[in-house]
């Protein structure tokens, strides 16, 4: 995935036309699913609206099997927050002769719904054992689910993170169903000498009730469901293919502040299809006014959503355009919604203006039929917005923030987390942690912020897939407006009575951040969310948006990582440094021209040529760092001794050279190392940049 990718592609082949057309009839079909659960009936379930509204039937719990650290046992004693989560496993174990890494290991009859993993090293076997055979039924020669290896599988089902590159790096997230009907055992066989490198996964998984039969999965039931997993991929990437219309009514107003535009939906037993929203604003009103449109709707007497526009977009704060398999917004006022939102005699849907401007704002919802039964539920959607939350770089200083709590019968579908960051460091380690109907241990332990969100490696770009993403990043040291989206599909929680979802609050240093949550889920009419926010939380304001470190320059200086050395010790080397992800100072260009492989003696040297005859200050801007060492600094042979330890790294300067003199326009900089501070760890050095102060005479 690019910086801001658009999966939508267009359908051309008579045989995408006809998967499109089959998946619909599937949707507009609400009879009871078969109690025979096969790769086919999870794919169609994966594209039914109908089967989105309903309570599971055959019933099933969902679980997430993680490479979380398992030093974390029990909340409120050592390790709860321990965070080596690219290095648990269930077990080491011997299969086929092999030693191997058990990843996942569970009881049927059941299938794996989502499988999210990432690495700095894909090398390894991946082996997928069913049902007690000794032989696995699907072998991935790699730690990359990229090489899954179903011809023609697109980016509907498997996605590859913006962090992969093939055979190197980073991760991908597979939604292919994987049924079993005893057990499913995956393996991981490294090679040797690659056993320290960390392996994070997600493993989401049903569990169906005893009784139930499953058709398992092995490469002949692949090969007979290949024309429907090629025909669901491609539909999730065309939503509007697999969305009925239904029949329309539509109302529009220009909202004064404190007023609601309200959309009666026929009567009847029925259900919303889609919603399209429209604002019109200029764009400087754009992302404050988003947060000021409140969506709600009732159905059958009950209010089920309250939300913000920029939440219910699945966007976050300033409304940001997503692509995805629910939501859809263009970032410029247009919003459409394919959530199916069922009910039994009435409905309406409303837009309320909390702003202090007029904005004009349309509505237009779809509705068609809808079979009524035991196992109907209504949609919800609710918000939460708290500020100033700290995060903590140590385990000592973190804890879990309630991201939500459901109580009633019901069925979680996802959620946005959007987030303003005061602090110019990342703040999506912590962990989430799900527990369903009074848990002791959370079914739901995580790996990330941005894992949970189908993405891996910090800090985060931009992307859109499916089931969710990124839709906003704007700095890439993760400070300011960040907002991650989840939808659940095959992956969805039930839960009896209450699901608490809470996140672990750490990070790579100390901060605080501004937190806007937005979930959606399935529950009935008395279903509801504990704690959420309401229009006082929604009139506040936000911070502005920060200047990008990258845009810092310091006037009128020299760049070092653009200077050529003229000359240097053999053993000494050197590269330009992205200096994003280091908080503790702003370097010009955000970038050094770092030194490094050195001993005493070795030395750097500069030439600057063309330079004004005088007597000038020479200020050299420079790093501090753990390893970095002391250096004679001098120019045109005036010089200081510096020392450029300290234990974070951070900027020092300027040093400043005075009374250098230049003739014939040249000046010669040279930098020697000269040993190192008792307490640092190496003899690096870091040059940011350097300015040229004439002197008066």
């Amino acid at each position: 995935m690019n910086r801001s990718t658009k999966y939508r592609i267009a359908m051309k082949s008579v045989l995408e036309i006809a998967a499109a057309l089959w998946a619909l009839c599937c949707i507009g079909c609400s009879a009871e699913p078969p109690q025979t659960v096969t790769l086919g009936t999870l794919l169609r379930e994966m594209t039914s609206a109908d089967e989105t509204t309903r309570w599971p039937e055959p019933s099933y719990t969902c679980r997430l099997m993680s490479s979380y650290d398992r030093r974390a046992v029990e909340a409120d004693t050592p390790g709860w927050f321990a965070n080596d989560d690219g290095f648990g496993f269930i077990r080491r174990d011997t299969l086929q002769g092999r030693p191997m890494k058990i990843l996942f290991d569970a009881e049927g009859p059941g299938a794996i719904t989502r499988i999210w993993l990432t690495t700095t090293n894909p090398a390894g076997t991946l082996r997928f054992y069913v049902d007690g055979a000794e032989e696995p039924v699907w072998v991935v020669p790699a730690y990359d689910l990229m090489r899954f290896g179903i011809t023609g599988l697109g980016r509907g089902l498997l996605q590859p993170h913006t962090s992969y590159t093939a055979g190197v790096r980073g991760g991908s997230t597979l939604y292919l169903p994987i049924p079993y009907a005893r057990r499913c055992v995956v393996a991981l066989e490294e090679p040797a000498g690659v056993s320290d490198v960390p392996r994070y996964y997600q493993f989401n998984y049903r569990t169906y009730a005893p009784g139930i039969e499953v058709e398992s999965f092995s490469l002949p039931v692949v090969q007979k469901y290949t024309e429907q997993i090629l025909g669901t991929d491609r539909l999730l990437l065309e939503p509007d293919a697999a969305t009925e219309r239904g029949r329309e009514r539509s109302a529009e107003a220009l909202l004064q502040p404190g007023d609601t535009l309200r959309l009666r939906l026929p009567e009847g037993t029925r259900t919303v299809t889609q919603a399209r929203i429209t604002v019109s604003c200029d764009s400087a009103r754009y992302g404050q006014l988003m947060e000021k449109l409140i969506l709600t709707a009732s159905f059958d007497g009950n209010r089920t959503v309250w939300a913000p526009l920029s939440g219910f977009s699945g966007g976050g704060t300033g409304a940001p355009a997503v692509e995805s398999w629910f939501l859809r917004s263009d970032g410029r006022g247009k919003i459409l919604s394919r959530w199916p939102m069922p009910y039994r005699q009435r409905g309406e849907i409303a837009l309320l203006n909390v702003s202090d401007e007029p904005c004009s704002v349309s509505l237009s919802v779809g509705t068609a039929r809808y079979e009524w039964n035991g196992r109907s539920l209504y949609f919800h959607a609710s918000w939460r917005r708290e500020d100033g939350l700290p995060f903590s770089r140590t385990a000592e200083g973190c804890y879990d923030w309630n991201f939500v709590t459901l109580s009633g019968r019901g069925v979680y579908r996802g959620d946005l987390l959007a987030l303003f960051n005061h602090s110019r460091t990342w703040y999506g380690e912590g962990d989430e942690k799900i527990w369903v109907d009074g848990e002791s241990f959370p079914s739901h332990f995580g790996t990330g912020v941005e894992d949970y969100y189908n993405g891996s490696w910090a800090p985060v770009v931009p992307f859109h897939t499916p089931f969710g993403g990124a839709p906003r990043a704007d700095l890439a040291n993760s400070q300011g407006y960040n907002s991650f989206f989840r939808t659940r599909n095959l992956d969805g929680i039930p839960f009896g009575r209450e699901l608490r979802f809470d996140m672990e609050m750490l990070g790579w240093r100390d901060g605080r951040v501004d937190y806007a949550t937005t979930v959606f889920w399935y529950g009935d009419a008395s279903s509801n969310a504990a704690a959420a926010s309401g229009i006082a939380e929604a009139r506040r304001a936000w911070p502005p948006r920060p200047e990008d470190p990258a845009d810092f320059r310091v006037a009128g200086a020299v760049e070092f990582e653009s200077l050529a050395v003229s000359r240097k010790s053999d053993r000494l080397m050197t590269d330009r440094q992205n200096m994003a992800g280091f908080p503790d100072g702003l370097w010009s260009g955000q970038k050094q021209l770092v030194v490094f492989g050195g001993d005493t003696g070795d030395f750097v040297e500069f030439v600057l040529n063309d330079i004004p005859d005088g007597r000038y200050t020479v200020n050299l801007y420079l790093t501090r760092a753990a390893d970095y060492g002391r250096m004679r600094l001098t120019a045109n042979g005036r010089g200081t001794s510096f020392d450029a330890y300290a234990d974070t790294v951070t900027v020092a300067g300027p040093v400043a050279l005075r009374h250098v003199t230049v003739r014939d326009g040249r000046l010669l900089l040279r930098a020697e190392l000269t040993g190192r501070n008792p307490r640092s760890l190496g003899m690096m050095a870091g040059f940011d940049c350097m300015t040229l102060i004439p002197e008066k005479p």
